[in-house]
């Protein structure tokens, strides 16, 4: 007797269908999500919902890859079929094949442009592509980008078919640690702290249409002194003045407004109630942006901002003090590093991505430090509405760590190149310029433990000019300067009586914990394990964590305003996570770690 999927397929075929063979690849740890993961619906929230239109097209899902030589021009052939947003080293890509620095990815798929579309323009908006990417459209070179963290697009109007498919081709090289680019904890052999390469396309792929005048950018800036909300409305297209005009939302509700021409700052009064952004109360104001010439509207897009202010205040005994909405507030969070085992830089769903913010909520901290990575647009807005702060760490990259003495340095630092230094900056600002409007973020990190750490005072103040809105931690654990809002130690396995103390800066634990927990068939490799210190149950982790967290308490007292858990999950061979890699097992007792983590934060806020 044919099983009744069996006969499905056969039927399918016989009727002209064609059948995917895609599954993920095997012998890898998966999570729940991955283990379920349909490729004709991969990944399909509307990707930019700090900017956001009704229509679009998601192009996730099946293409053709080939992985040739650099120097290729065009593959002779594809190879089979990679599911995209996932790099091609990742399992759930279905290819999990290592592509180096002396090869390139290629990818192949073809689109339709959806009849109502006709007499718009149409965007290609990439979410993120490590790191080197050009883009064809039938045949027709559209555009090219470097930076394997940030958003870009091309208008392909013009190469588009009048009618029929059309054709997509990208290519991506990716040298991870043969260059000097920003690449996070990528290496070419993983081992310890350092992790799987991550090549090509690792974010969602969609289309849009767009009038010929359309919105291009927003800057969103809050002012809870002055009560203003300032927008800027960045137009393309525009050869002339054109109107922008914002309208605030509160539940639906017009509660204020502005206009001016596009590119021109529109300031907005707020209402003498206004409603402050918090981890206790994360509210947002709904936005609607529109672009108008002569009353015609020319563009609209959804949009919400927050009322929120980060600054630092010394405290009546001389602390530096980190503060929310002119209160102190202390900052307690997790390391999270977004990894995953089965997608790697990608996570398996959005509802996978969302389950790590919603537990370290959950076990009580108001904060995590994003870790030398970025994340998609979808996770720093669920950060806004859940309410958790976040330190936004740049990708590290170029040489590796290279610490000159662990006080005060004043002496020449490390050397990059013309081309490293050139890019560090080009990427440094996209990422800024990427992440700006999302109200959770609070610090900005421009290195970590002196990993390919250069020019710190100068980057540091042209970070702290770019956008003073936020605080500026100079250096991760890395070589400390005169310079920013912080100072940051990173010591293991319990915090410090003291490490460095500066009587100018918010003094902060960035990394400390780091307990280790081995839990069999559920690790990424079977021997080679580790964390700073190893426990063999949850209540040997539990009480280790509490110890730490209470000698915490006593010290915040007296110096350190914040400090940083390591961490959230392991990764790959790192098995001091609060969760295994997989999610699928919790290794603490929650309730008591969530009590002790809010009395933390309690004690030391006003």
């Amino acid at each position: 007797m044919i099983k009744p999927i069996k006969l499905l397929i056969a039927l399918m075929l016989m009727s002209g269908f064609e059948v995917s063979a895609y599954k993920p690849a095997e012998g890898y740890m998966m999570t729940t999500w991955g283990e379920n993961i349909d490729p004709e619906n991969v990944l399909p929230e509307y990707p930019r919902p700090i900017m956001e239109r009704p229509e679009w097209q998601n192009l996730n899902g099946l293409w053709d890859y080939a992985i040739v030589d650099k120097n290729v021009t065009t593959p002779a052939e594809y190879q089979g079929e990679i599911l995209v947003p996932f790099c091609a080293e990742s399992s759930l890509s279905g290819v999990a094949k290592e592509i180096g620095g002396d090869k390139a990815i290629w990818y192949k798929r073809t689109f339709a442009v959806p009849k109502s579309w006709q007499g718009r323009d149409v965007m290609l908006n990439f979410g993120a592509v490590d790191w080197q990417a050009d883009v064809w459209v039938n045949g027709t070179k559209v555009g090219s980008h470097t930076g394997g963290y940030t958003p870009f697009g091309f208008n392909i109007t013009h190469s588009l078919k009048s009618k029929g498919d059309n054709e997509l081709v990208v290519r991506v090289w990716d040298p991870t640690d043969q260059g000097y680019q920003p690449r996070g904890k990528q290496v070419t052999n993983p081992t310890g702290i350092w992790y799987t390469p991550v090549t090509g396309i690792w974010q969602t792929v969609w289309l849009e249409p767009v009038n010929n005048t359309h919105v291009s950018g927003l800057k969103i800036l809050p002012d809870i002194d002055r009560n203003t909300l300032t927008v800027n409305v960045q137009a393309a297209g525009a050869d002339k003045g054109y109107l922008a005009e914002v309208s605030v939302k509160d539940n639906g509700r017009v509660i204020a407004s502005g206009k001016a021409l596009a590119g021109e700052p529109i300031v907005i009064d707020m209402p003498a109630d206004v409603k402050l952004w918090s981890p206790d109360s994360p509210y947002l104001y709904d936005l609607e942006v529109s672009l108008k010439d002569h009353g015609k509207t020319l563009d609209k897009v959804d949009s919400y901002a927050a009322m929120r202010k980060f600054s630092i205040k010394k405290d009546d005994n001389g602390v530096v003090r980190i503060q929310l909405n002119n209160q102190d507030l202390f900052n307690y969070g997790l390391l999270d590093q977004g990894w995953w085992p089965d997608g790697l830089y990608t996570a398996p769903s959005y509802e996978a991505m969302i389950y790590d913010v919603d537990k370290a909520a959950d076990w009580g901290y108001n904060m995590l430090r994003k870790h030398i990575k970025i994340e998609p647009a979808t996770w720093y807005t669920y950060c806004d509405r859940k309410g958790i702060i976040v330190w936004q760490d740049m990708p590290s990259g170029d040489k590796d760590p290279e610490w000159q003495n662990r006080n005060y340095f004043d002496g020449e630092e490390f050397q990059r190149s013309p081309e490293s230094e050139a890019n560090y900056r080009k990427e440094w600002k996209e990422i800024i310029d990427a992440l700006y409007n999302y109200p959770c973020i609070a610090v900005w990190t421009p290195f970590n433990e002196a990993f390919g750490q250069f020019k710190t005072p100068e980057i540091v103040n042209w970070t702290k000019a770019y956008d003073p809105s936020r605080l500026v931690n100079p250096a991760s654990g890395g070589n400390y300067y005169h310079c920013g809002d912080m100072i940051d130690a990173h010591t293991y396995p319990s915090p410090p009586l003291i490490h460095l103390y500066d009587s100018k800066r918010a003094n902060v634990i960035g990394e400390y914990g780091g307990i280790g927990m081995v839990v069999d068939g559920h690790v990424w490799t079977p021997d080679r394990n580790w964390g700073y210190v190893q426990y063999k149950s949850p209540a040997e982790v539990t009480d280790a964590y509490i110890g730490y967290a209470e000698r915490l308490d006593k010290l915040a007292g007296y110096w350190y305003v914040g400090a940083v858990y390591t961490q959230l999950t392991d990764v790959e061979n790192e098995v001091n996570g609060l969760m295994t890699y997989d999610r699928k097992v919790v290794k603490i007792d929650e309730p008591r770690i969530r009590e002790i983590n809010r009395r933390v934060i309690s004690n030391h806020s006003k």
